[in-house]
């Protein structure tokens, strides 16, 4: 592709391996949620693992995995044939076409064929809000991103069980006010939550964002980590989310 970009598309630096990203103004741009769902999923992905992200949107979650990562296996799903086309350039871009494959699919119903309990990682950073619930983006494309339009909490922890090998972890970031829906919906499809930690936007401010590890069939017990802080004031990170970004030092960013 001689190209990458194009229409009101841009392209951004992501701070790991010297990758880029492809991105549309008049489409859902990622943002801090993403950065940190890939921060803790890679602890725990290895070269050997095989990983799929679950409405990948643009893209970004398999490179910055790959960027943090030495894993030689992503594949990531997305309902939406433009955001696809977009991923798949910026795969192109960073010459990854050997480890990432987007699949423009519904994972509720599938056309290629996703081998059962063949993934050692489900990775998902799903629409957050229930059908009804909020003000939905008249946009198609942020209508998807936001609410439970295409994807449920329930598709996503169906379409992990029966993937996911026995003993292989789904990650995921959401709504801290959805805890109690997210954690009784991973065991009525026996996902075993194992590791949860809250993000904070300031630190005497209540948690917006949650983190989660579960494991399939996994056992009873639930690790509850120190809370991420995001700001140390407005507009300005603390050390430990420059670190995740790759920066060094205070940095102006959105807000989550």
């Amino acid at each position: 592709m001689d190209n990458f970009n194009k229409g009101n598309e841009r392209i951004e630096n992501l701070n790991r391996g010297g990758y880029q990203i492809i991105q549309n103004s008049d489409a859902f741009c990622f943002g801090l949620d993403a950065v940190l769902l890939a921060w803790y999923a890679s602890q725990k992905i290895k070269k050997s693992s095989r990983v799929i992200d679950l409405g990948t949107g643009t893209g970004i979650l398999p490179l910055l995995i790959c960027g943090r990562t030495s894993v030689q296996h992503v594949e990531a799903l997305e309902i939406q044939p433009e955001m696809a086309e977009m991923a798949n350039r910026s795969v192109f871009l960073n010459h990854l076409e050997d480890r990432i494959q987007i699949h423009c699919d519904d994972l509720r119903n599938p056309t290629h064929t996703f081998h059962s309990s063949y993934y050692d990682v489900v990775v998902s950073n799903p629409p957050y809000m229930p059908v009804g619930k909020g003000d939905q983006n008249l946009k198609k494309t942020f209508a998807i991103a936001r609410h439970e339009v295409s994807c449920t909490l329930d598709d996503i922890a169906r379409f992990a069980f029966v993937h996911l090998k026995d003993r292989g972890k789904l990650f995921m970031v959401h709504k801290a006010d959805r805890l109690v829906d997210i954690l009784s919906t991973l065991r009525t499809h026996q996902l075993e939550p194992k590791r949860l930690k809250m993000i904070q936007p300031f630190a005497d401010q209540p948690a917006n964002l949650v983190l989660i590890e579960a494991i399939r069939r996994g056992q009873p017990r639930l690790e509850i980590a120190p809370p991420l802080i995001v700001y140390q004031r407005p507009n300005c990170y603390t050390e430990e989310i420059n670190q995740i970004y790759g920066t060094d030092k205070p940095a102006t960013s959105k807000s989550l």
